[in-house]
């Protein structure tokens, strides 16, 4: 099979890259900028392009099929030529699904939590040597990749994100994977540039359950009322599993699942609302609870979700994906929760479409409330890249109904502050699916005064 990537150096599309070439593909591709680690992965394995930029000239009518990514527009040369030639163009899950039609396919979707419960099931499935093939959102500790395609494999684990599926195709990707078992972790307005109501946005969430396969298995948080109500409302002959957080107890900062006081390594009601997610789909894939609760203790988390970056004295300092209204209030709740002697200071980088979006802003009011010191950073820069006007600091104390929060555009100010701040039996959140501005935040986190002023 010849296979080429349109715009290859994407998250999924140069992990897909990888996978098929493993399968022994024949796999090109290009892009007009290839960053690390992709870079690195598609150098590793010979299919990194020459050269940046699109050439029309690699697409011929020898190709079985091209592979269309999110960041090509449609007046892409490339795309344009396979359309003149009638090869056939795929969207990144159109294809995942072309090659495991025959499995058994699990789907996670919700708006948050996707990547924690994959990484879960992965992490219980790969501790009882399953055979099964993936498809995750962050790189996981033990998988090479964030995709693996396979002949033998019998199911296949997907992370079903509901953005747009490619340039051509304005449906949700997890639209496409048309699920046997599907998780649903909950609905939280996203992504307002697509679905610019909530309406719009729920909607999806309905027509995604329409996709899963009759007689398949609905797995779905019943704590999250307007879910529970589109779950209700739905005439699809499915199986509904509705799930609650677990029975727990938190003694000494370590979370035990109830009532065998298996301990966790993660913690937060969120966490542990995801954990039984997990433990809902590995019984439909034949792992009993006992045997759940035995891997799961060894589970660390997800890249980039509550990951630990620094640990010392009675500090922790925490790095998160958390961007959103619903994700950044849960987190804050959670580190709250696990640590309740100690003080808590949170800082997001408002970095997606999103939350750059003034009609938007009002959603974050009072996330922060339960952090003792609230941090907002801006970056000039993510304004000017998505050409949208920029925030006045009274903008985003009013947003988050907050006159207390600290604001910061300027990365070396806001590493200075957290510098200068006595961190003694304190914990810091930096949540943010950017970068900070490129700050450090390994280096910040070991250099953070964790003294008390008493000794």
């Amino acid at each position: 099979m010849r296979i080429h990537f349109i715009a290859i150096g994407g998250s999924a599309m140069h992990n897909l890259a990888i996978a098929l070439h493993k399968k022994g593909y024949q796999v090109t591709g290009s892009d007009d900028a290839i960053f690390e680690p992709s870079k690195s992965r598609l150098a590793k394995h010979g299919i990194l392009p020459a050269e940046m930029g699109w050439n029309e000239n690699r697409i011929t009518e020898g190709l079985d099929a091209v592979i269309l990514g999110m960041h090509a527009l449609t007046d892409n040369p490339e795309l344009l030529k396979a359309q003149q030639l009638n090869v056939k163009i795929y969207s990144y899950p159109e294809y995942i699904y072309e090659q495991t039609k025959d499995k058994l396919r699990v789907v996670i979707g919700g708006s948050h939590g996707k990547t924690t419960i994959t990484s879960m099931i992965l992490h219980v499935l790969n501790y009882y040597h399953k055979d099964f093939d993936y498809l995750v959102g962050a790189q996981l500790t033990g998988f090479d990749t964030m995709v693996k395609v396979t002949d033998s494999a019998p199911m296949i684990i997907i992370e079903g994100d509901e953005y747009l599926a490619s340039p051509i195709d304005r449906r949700p990707k997890f639209h496409l994977y048309k699920a046997n078992v599907a998780v649903i972790s909950g609905i939280a307005w996203d992504h307002i540039n697509v679905f610019p109501t909530y309406a719009d946005y729920t909607r999806q969430f309905e027509l995604f359950i329409d996709t899963i396969q009759s007689d398949g298995t609905l797995i779905y948080c019943e704590a999250d009322h307007d879910l529970n109500d589109i779950v209700t409302r739905s005439a699809a002959k499915l199986i509904k599993v509705p799930y609650q957080i677990p029975d727990h107890m938190v003694k000494k900062g370590i979370t035990y699942l109830l009532p065998d006081e298996t301990p966790l390594q993660v913690f937060g009601d969120h966490n542990l609302m995801n954990l039984n997610a997990a433990k809902l789909v590995c019984k439909e894939l034949g792992i009993t609870a006992g045997d759940f609760n035995k891997a799961i203790s060894s589970f660390s988390g997800a890249a980039k979700r509550l990951e630990l970056l620094e640990r010392k004295n009675e500090t922790n300092v925490y790095k998160d994906f958390a961007h959103s209204p619903s994700k950044l209030k849960a987190t804050i709740e959670a580190v709250k929760a696990q640590f309740p002697e100690r003080k808590l200071v949170a800082c997001i980088e408002l970095h997606t479409f999103s939350s750059l979006n003034k009609d938007f802003l009002g959603e974050y009011a009072n996330t922060m409330t339960q952090a003792d010191l609230a941090i907002v950073y801006l970056d000039k820069k993510t304004f000017e890249s998505k050409k949208m006007p920029t925030f006045s600091n009274i903008d985003v104390q009013t947003a988050f109904n907050n006159d207390k929060i600290k604001i910061f555009d300027n990365f070396a100010l806001l590493e200075s502050y957290l510098l200068n701040v006595n961190f003694y039996r304190t914990n810091l959140l930096l949540m943010s699916s950017g970068n900070f501005g490129g700050l450090d935040l390994i280096k910040l986190a070991r250099e953070l005064n964790t003294i008390s002023l008493e000794e």
